[in-house]
């Protein structure tokens, strides 16, 4: 009996020493948060060179490093959920992978998606400068709030949708519609419907090339020998172009011509070193799919680690975009901020906040966009990544704050749309008898059990989950109106405080 009773009680001491480790684990990433947060707002107070106007400032901080914080856990999932979703990474690589890219492409191309969204968006010009900074405050802490709520509720929503919608309704709020640009609103709008069509046209179309020039050949090894080192030329060929255009801005302004010389000359290097490379790998390599998928394995990391260039360059203007108009106001004074410049300590805010978040509280929707819409080995992946690198990228390039999440979203779908129709074609094809000319159609199913067994089938080829194509659209649909609704909210609320 006393063996017994000690038995329990060290369960019990065990069970407890569980808990606790456990909830330690729970409380340790808000509190990393809550410390970057509070460096952030120091950050600023010792950024600035004092003045009425600095506790402005590092409350502006504090609140944009909240929204990097939401930005690196929400919207960089889509960057690499098709990469941990088809095993080609672990969970671990992939966030170092996606830290340093993500830092790399805020700092280092950055601005024009700032500027677009912290002065193009409002007639700023007719906003008094006070108007203007607790629009931008607002706008900013509201679209932070409603990012977190999604994160923490696991919805994947676009983070550009939240700040444009709330800096549409702090505007409203303050000065009435007409405050609004709607010109450049309607632009960005169109933009949201068309730059996840084009993602999910890009990847289908990746993967039906793929599956037509490597995957349904006999020889599936040669025929990748050939075609792999071709989609690793138009990936750096795509990254060099974006790099001389945007990404090397600050020190390097190439024209058109020289661009395009790059681009090709990169192409024909990322084809002459990925030649070799293939050609070692599937030396020994059965001659089936899984087997050649691999090859696309290491051009699938490097896809995501250009998508995650490209991210932090187009979104960390969602993070920082409405504090560096904050920053610029009350340094000239006026709400015109056309002549904005960027400061890197601003800039910095946003990729730490980014790469962090990422870190703490990534992994679950990573793994929502990888896992759950449809099943992804490493050429889906591949085509859903490259496919939505290059929507991204030229989406930055002109400056526009597109989605990157309804971009990487869409190209999942639509390589899981593409599979799935070729997959009940083949199904609709195989289930006909070879003599079936001589059988009565009717009597295909002619039986109440041979009607159930074909629709048990053609639901067995639904490869993208219904349920989350309808959550996701409905969450993209929320977003704008909800954030605007909340920063109106807050407008006047800070306006009460900040004087």
């Amino acid at each position: 009996m006393s063996k017994s009773t000690l038995d329990k009680d060290l369960q019990q001491v065990t069970g407890i020493e569980d808990a606790t480790h456990d909830l330690s684990r729970r409380f340790a990433a808000p509190g990393i948060a809550l410390v970057f947060l509070l460096l952030a707002a120091v950050w600023g107070g010792f950024a600035t060179t004092g003045g009425p106007g600095t506790y402005v400032i590092v409350i502006g901080a504090a609140i944009a490093g909240y929204m990097a914080l939401n930005v690196g856990a929400n919207d960089v999932a889509n960057n690499m959920g098709p990469a941990v979703g088809s095993r080609a990474i672990s969970m671990g690589g992939a966030l170092i992978i996606a830290a340093i890219f993500e830092a790399a492409g805020a700092l280092l191309a950055g601005g024009d998606v700032v500027n677009t969204v912290a002065r193009d968006l409002l007639v700023s010009h007719e906003i008094e400068s006070r108007t203007f900074i607790i629009v931008m405050m607002s706008a900013l802490l509201a679209s932070a709030l409603w990012v977190n709520l999604a994160t923490f509720i696991g919805a994947p929503v676009s983070t550009t949708h939240a700040v444009v919608g709330g800096v549409v309704g702090a505007g409203v709020a303050a000065l009435g519609i007409g405050i609004v640009n709607w010109p450049t609103i309607g632009a960005i709008a169109a933009s949201w419907v068309i730059s996840p069509v084009l993602g999910g046209v890009f990847a289908a179309a990746f993967l039906a090339v793929i599956q037509t020039t490597i995957t349904n050949r006999l020889d599936k090894i040669s025929a990748a020998r050939i075609w792999v080192p071709i989609f690793v030329a138009v990936m750096t060929g795509v990254f060099a172009s974006y790099l001389a255009t945007k990404g090397l801005s600050r020190i390097w302004k190439p024209g058109p011509a020289i661009t395009v010389v790059l681009a090709i000359a990169c192409g024909a290097l990322g084809w002459v070193v990925a030649m070799p490379w293939v050609r070692q790998q599937s030396k020994h390599m059965e001659n089936r799919k899984k087997h050649v998928a691999m090859l696309f394995r290491l051009p699938l990391i490097i896809s995501a680690a250009l998508l995650s260039f490209a991210h932090g360059a187009n979104d960390v203007a969602n993070a920082v975009g409405p504090f560096a108009a904050i920053v610029s106001a009350l340094t000239t004074g006026h709400s015109d901020v056309a002549g904005i410049t960027l400061p890197l300590w601003v800039l910095a805010i946003g990729a730490i906040g980014i790469s962090l978040g990422l870190g703490l509280f990534g992994p679950r929707l990573i793994r929502t966009v990888g896992e759950q819409i449809t099943k992804l080995n490493e050429i889906r992946a591949f085509c859903a990544a490259l496919s939505a690198a290059i929507t991204v990228l030229v989406a930055s390039a002109l400056g526009m704050p597109v989605s990157s999440t309804h971009i990487a979203v869409g190209a999942v779908f639509g390589v899981g749309f593409l599979r799935e129709y070729v997959s009940r074609r083949d199904m609709e094809g195989s289930a006909v008898p070879v003599n079936a000319r001589f059988v009565d159609p009717g009597q295909l199913n002619a039986t109440p059990e041979d009607a159930l067994s074909s629709a048990r089938k053609v639901e067995r080829r639904l490869l993208v989950r219904r349920h989350h194509v309808y959550s996701i659209a409905a969450a993209w649909v929320v977003t704008v109106p909800a954030s605007a609704a909340l920063a109106g909210v807050l407008f006047l609320v800070l306006r009460l405080f900040i004087g």
